[in-house]
């Protein structure tokens, strides 16, 4: 079946009328890439494609126009591509909530076992953004934590979160780094968490941040970066979260202010 002919098939506000560019030709991969769509929701998470040669003969295309198609949906997080073994449907994305949730628990909520493989626990000086960002002097020490986040045992994002050493000096004391930092804060310091600003980004990893979350550098990330305060106004943290784009969606709740 040629790309034209998929054209009836779709309604008007359907996936395929979305990709026709203004000259009105669809591009054959992603006319492809939209009957694999139907295909991934027939098959159900977690089952194998069609080998790449049955798919090409499915929809008489070359296998180019093929991984064309596989390679955006896997970027997207409809599929996932094992080394060795082949190309299944991915799981739906986890939707990690934009509020004053920790990651631990807006993972709970999903009935997601969320956890920490840490990377670093250290002070340092701050230079002087991180100095302006949590009100202290340049140079001033802060505590650096950097995790690895892992949800149901699988790397799925990269935390650095920095924190004033004069206002916490026990931290590190009263800390699992393999837990929740705020349930810490909250329940063992007393800190009240009241607002936040965070700013969300497309980037993609540096090599050892790849590496650290095993995916391919190639991979679009999201991130976060957050500047947490108190009830008085004080800053909390600042955060800098790296999570992968086709593991990942971000839900906020808006209201008329």
């Amino acid at each position: 079946m040629h790309a034209s002919h998929y054209v009836p098939q779709y309604r008007a506000d359907g996936p395929v009328r979305a990709g026709i560019p203004e000259h009105g030709r669809i591009p054959r991969y992603y006319a492809v890439k939209t009957e694999l769509l139907w295909l991934v929701d027939a098959l159900g998470e977690g089952t194998a494609l069609p080998s790449e040669r049955e798919l090409a003969e499915r929809f008489a295309v070359s296998r180019v126009t093929l991984r064309q198609a596989v390679g955006e949906l896997v970027l997207e997080g409809k599929l996932q591509s094992r080394q060795g073994s082949g190309t299944y449907v991915a799981p739906p994305k986890l939707v990690q909530p934009l509020s004053l949730l920790s990651y631990t628990e807006g993972m709970r909520r999903q009935g997601v076992d969320a956890a920490r493989s840490v990377i670093t626990v250290e002070h340092l000086p701050a230079d002087e953004v991180l100095a302006r960002d949590l009100r202290i002097g340049r140079g001033d020490e802060v505590v650096h934590l950097e995790r690895v986040l892992l949800a149901d045992g699988e790397r799925v994002g990269l935390e650095s979160t920095y924190l004033s050493a004069a206002r916490f000096p026990t931290l590190l004391e009263e800390l699992d780094p393999t837990t929740s930092l705020y349930a810490c804060l909250a329940d063992r310091l007393g800190v009240v968490f009241a607002e936040a600003e965070e700013r969300v980004e497309t980037v993609l990893a540096t090599p050892r941040e790849a590496l650290l979350i095993g995916t391919n550098p190639a991979l679009p990330m999201l991130l976060l970066h957050r500047v947490s305060h108190d009830d008085a106004g004080e800053p909390i943290e600042r955060v800098r979260s790296l999570f992968r784009g086709d593991r990942f969606s971000f839900m906020a709740r808006l209201r008329a202010e």
